[in-house]
């Protein structure tokens, strides 16, 4: 999955959860940006690329979100 497709489906879970979920291209380094899951957030690196499977479950845990619940 990329950063892109990761963003959809985190953005369709925080809209069924109630949970305010947005990303600030500005809070991060050249193409990194900071996902915000509520109160808690994560470094999304760039969007176009793909998100390795270690990488994806240290951004998952830091959201506190299961890996089944994003699809």
């Amino acid at each position: 999955m990329n950063g892109d497709e990761f963003l959809r489906k985190v953005s369709k879970l925080g809209n069924a959860r109630g949970i305010a979920v947005r990303f600030d291209k500005r809070q991060g380094k050249g193409s990194h940006g900071t996902l915000y899951f509520g109160d808690r957030k994560t470094t999304l690196k760039d969007r176009r690329k793909e998100i390795g499977p270690g990488l994806l479950a240290a951004m998952l845990d830091q959201l506190g979100i299961d890996k089944g619940d994003i699809g």
